[in-house]
């Protein structure tokens, strides 16, 4: 069969990029398309609805894709199915559940669908005294179609007060803030759920996991989405029977007995509290983007055949296979996103990637001039792979992006490491052991354990003599060892015997510590430890460097454990944003 699809984004990209593989699907056309997607499919840019519909009877397509909301919003598929045209997206009317966050919270509220209480206004006096009663953090939403941005989350009332004013009076967002919602800040983590529905029935797909925010560790201002894995660990089979239970089933019975079935990608965006407990911050009508590009990198069953069944009212007569292992996308956008960003800017790289079916680069915001690849909007590329876990899926994506580039372009590093701090495999409770040579060195102690607890790393801790007690010594690490210890640490001052006692007594690597404790400044215990007997090895580090000590005992163990690496990446970050923060707050060179 002859297949449409409309759009022209990073989504619509891996829609014809694996509808393009279908042994049903003869020929892929879509409209507008992009420069990329005419590499896989004919674009024929149509500006109506009516002028789609009349291309799609003319040229006798068996299946239209929609890819966008805004479409689906401004009934697309109504015209479609009005001309008996199979399309695979909602009606205007089953849209509204994205289109009208007052509409879908209002539909929650009368099915008893978890989420977070609301109220909507179109107001700014009468939302300003609605927030003088809440407790913060806010919530505040435009009602209508944003493009993912019109959200603030706001920690103080001249905050949330200031958002409201944007968006009620300055127009931040246009038509779509015309009237606000006001919700209750809904605490615990996200997650994002797909169900393939055909109005009364659906078939799941792994959870997955987005990164709104622009900037690492989730600061600065929401964007469309910076990147996106799945499956995410987050969603247990437990979370995901509650998550079909008591909010997917519901809402569909809800919008069939309410005269608006659901056809079409049902995405429910969820707040996963720490009991498990779903709740929905938001409904979506559509693929989420950049959720797509990973999603569909692990489908390895006939993507036509699932929509096209869907589309027929008879989902559960296809069968999605998944391939086992974790993708994961990384986006690349131009830089000011989501502010004001340069265009026409060369990208270099993209014609010397590998040809890989464990990696992809799908284009968002692409064009060609003058024979090469230009940027031409605000999220540029979404940098894909696949793994055998989600470390491996990161790695390979990784590698990937560090081979393309272009003027300013700017990128999130931490992509995925929520879900790598949920992989702790069987690492143990205990990881790091210490040996103190005197109780009068618990400071230099306190900051490796301060380390060892901000990355979630279990230690054990003690005082022992080299020189007085070396049976002590003995008996500890063997009982650390046993315990699960894979690292050591020994804090001593002056002839420091201790590191070098310990090593003798295990075969996991130990770190001395060097402290003050005689009139050299510590520098005696940190050429006595480097001073070590060939094959006893210690490292060591400077003088009271218990923090560092711990650093490294986790880039140890993180060779190891992906959950260690994860929590080592982000606590790298935290670091270097402080010096970023420090730079700006001093009002130094623009240049960095």
């Amino acid at each position: 069969m002859n297949v449409l699809i409309v759009g022209g984004g990073g989504r619509e990209h891996a829609l014809a990029w694996k509808l393009s593989q279908s042994p049903r699907v003869s020929k892929l056309y879509a409209s507008p398309g992009s420069a990329a997607i005419g590499e896989l499919a004919t674009c024929v840019p149509l500006e109506s609805h009516e002028a789609l519909a009349d291309f799609a009877a003319r040229e006798q397509i068996g299946l239209t894709v929609v890819g966008p909301e805004a479409p689906l919003v401004a009934g697309l598929a109504d015209v479609f199915r009005a001309q008996g045209l199979r399309v695979f997206g909602p009606s205007a009317a089953a849209a509204q559940l994205e289109g009208s966050k007052a509409f879908a919270k209002a539909f929650m509220e009368r099915h008893g669908i978890p989420t977070s209480p609301y109220r909507a206004f179109d107001d700014l006096a009468a939302a300003k005294a609605y927030l003088a009663d809440l407790p913060g953090p806010y919530v505040i939403k435009a009602d209508g179609l944003a493009a993912g941005k019109g959200v603030a989350i706001c920690t103080t009332r001249e905050e949330a007060e200031a958002a409201l004013a944007a968006t009620l009076v300055d127009k931040a967002f246009g038509a779509a803030g015309e009237r606000v919602v006001i919700e209750g800040f809904l605490r615990g983590e996200e997650a994002s759920y797909f169900a393939i529905c055909d109005g009364t029935d659906f078939v799941g797909c792994p959870a997955a996991q987005d990164h709104k925010p622009v900037g690492d560790l989730d600061r600065g201002p929401n964007t469309g989405g910076m990147g996106a894995y799945c499956p995410a660990p987050l969603v247990t089979p437990e979370v995901e029977r509650r998550v079909v239970e008591q909010i997917v089933r519901p809402t569909l019975a809800g919008m069939a007995a309410e005269g608006h079935p659901f056809q079409g990608v049902l995405y429910v965006g969820l707040m996963i509290d720490d009991a498990g407990a779903p709740a929905v911050v938001e409904y979506n009508c559509r693929f989420g983007d950049p959720e797509c590009q990973p999603l569909l990198m692990l489908l390895q069953s006939d993507l036509a055949e699932l929509l096209e069944a869907a589309a027929d009212g008879a989902v559960t007569r296809a069968r999605p296979v998944w391939r086992p292992g974790a993708a994961a996308c990384i986006v690349m956008a131009s830089g000011g996103y989501p502010g004001a960003y340069a265009q026409g800017l060369p990208i270099h790289g993209l014609d010397d990637l590998p040809d890989s079916p464990d990696g992809r680069v799908f284009h968002a915001g692409t064009a060609r001039a003058d024979g090469q690849w230009v940027n031409h909007g605000g999220r540029v590329l979404g940098v894909t792979a696949w793994g055998e876990t989600l470390q491996q899926a990161l790695q390979r994506g990784y590698r990937l992006v560090e081979r393309i580039g272009w003027q300013g372009v700017i990128y999130r590093k931490d992509i995925g490491l929520k879900g790598l701090k949920r992989d702790k495999g069987d690492r143990p409770d205990t990881n790091v052991a210490l040996l103190l040579g005197s109780a009068s060195d618990m400071d230099v102690a306190t900051k490796a354990t301060d380390v060892l607890q901000r990355l979630g790393l279990g230690y054990e801790l003690a005082v022992a003599s080299a020189h007085r007690t070396p049976e002590r010594v003995r008996r500890f690490v063997g009982a650390a060892e046993e315990a699960g210890a894979e690292v050591f640490i020994a804090i001593a001052g002056m002839a420091a015997a201790l590191p070098g006692v310990v090593a003798a007594e295990t075969q996991r690597p130990v770190i001395g510590v060097p402290v003050k404790s005689s009139a050299f400044e510590g520098l005696d215990a940190l050429l006595s430890i480097a001073q070590m007997p060939p094959g006893i090895p210690v490292a060591t580090v400077a003088v009271g460097g218990g923090a560092n000590a711990a650093l490294l005992a986790a880039a140890i163990l993180a060779v190891k454990y992906p959950d260690v690496a994860a929590s080592l990446q982000e606590y790298r970050l935290e670091q270097a944003l402080k010096v970023e923060e420090a730079h700006r707050a001093a009002g130094l060179s623009t240049l960095v």
